[in-house]
C-alpha cells in the first residue's frame, strides 16, 4: 500500500512538473496572415506544450490597446507600427524580425464581370466605374488613401467609399454591400466565397512587412522565441505562400 501511494506522489509530482513548464503566450496579430499562422499552431502546441492565445485585430485597435497598456507576449504588426511600439518603449528594441510581405488585392462578388486593372490608368478607371468600394482601416487602407489623393479621384469616390474595421473587406463585398474590396491579398483570398481580382498594378502596388516585436513585459521568452522559429521556418513557406504572402526573413 506505501510502494502504491509512493508511486501515486512521484507521478503526481512528475505531472505538476510538466504542467509548470508549459506557458501561455499571448499574442497580438493582424489578421493579415492569420490562416499561415493558424496553419503552424496545432503542431508547435502539441510538440512544445506552450498555448498559443492569439489576439487577431485590425492594426489602428493593436495600436491604441497596447498604448492604453496592453501587455502580450509577442505583437506581430507592419514594421512601421512595430518601430513606433519601439520607440514607445513597449516593444523590445532588438526583437523586431521580418516575418511576411503582402501586396494589396482586390475582390468582387462571385461570378461579377471582373474590370481590367493591368495597369495604373486601368484601375483608376476601374474604381470610377465602381457603384461602391470598400477598404480597410490597416495599412493598405492607410495607402489607399494617399493612392486615391495622387489619382486626383478623392472627391469622385468620396460619396461611395466604405471603411471597414472588424471584419475582411471580402466580407463585406460578399454580403453585395460593396461593388468592390480592396485589402491586403491574403485578407481577400480568406473569403473564398468572393472572387479574386488580382494585385494592384506593380508601379501603384504597396508592400507591408509585418515583422515580430517581443513586447517589454514578455513572461516566456524562450516560449516566443520558440514560435518565432516555426514560423521562420523552411515548413512554413508553403502556408505563407499558399495565402498570398512571401517570406521576408
Amino acid at each position: 500500500m506505501k510502494q502504491f501511494i509512493r508511486i501515486l506522489l512521484s507521478l503526481n509530482l512528475l505531472f505538476i512538473g510538466i504542467h509548470s513548464m508549459a506557458s501561455e503566450i499571448k499574442v497580438i496579430a493582424s489578421v493579415a496572415f492569420k490562416e499561415a499562422y493558424l496553419a503552424m499552431q496545432a503542431e508547435f502546441e502539441a510538440s512544445s506544450s506552450h498555448k498559443l492565445t492569439t489576439f487577431w485585430l485590425p492594426t489602428v485597435e493593436i495600436m491604441n490597446r497596447l498604448k492604453a497598456g496592453e501587455e502580450a507576449d509577442l505583437v506581430i504588426v507592419s514594421s512601421s507600427s512595430i518601430d513606433e511600439l519601439i520607440k514607445l518603449g513597449i516593444i523590445q528594441p532588438k526583437s523586431a524580425q521580418p516575418y511576411v510581405k503582402s501586396g494589396i488585392g482586390i475582390g468582387m462578388q462571385k461570378g461579377a464581370l471582373k474590370p481590367d486593372i493591368s495597369t495604373s490608368a486601368a484601375l483608376k478607371q476601374a474604381l470610377l466605374n465602381a457603384k461602391s468600394v470598400a477598404y480597410s482601416t490597416g495599412p493598405s487602407g492607410v495607402y489607399l488613401v494617399s493612392l486615391f489623393e495622387k489619382m486626383g479621384i478623392t472627391q469622385a469616390l468620396a460619396q461611395k467609399l466604405k471603411i471597414i474595421q472588424g471584419e475582411p473587406v471580402g466580407a463585406v463585398v460578399q454580403r453585395g454591400e460593396a461593388e468592390i474590396g480592396l485589402q491586403q491579398i491574403p485578407e481577400i483570398l480568406s473569403v473564398p466565397s468572393i472572387d479574386y481580382v488580382g494585385p494592384l498594378p506593380s508601379d501603384v502596388q504597396s508592400i507591408t512587412v509585418f515583422s515580430f516585436g517581443v513586447h517589454e513585459k514578455v513572461k516566456d521568452l524562450s516560449g516566443v522565441q520558440a514560435w518565432i522559429k516555426v514560423l521562420q521556418s523552411n515548413a512554413s513557406v508553403p502556408h505563407i505562400k499558399k495565402f498570398g504572402l512571401d517570406p521576408a526573413w
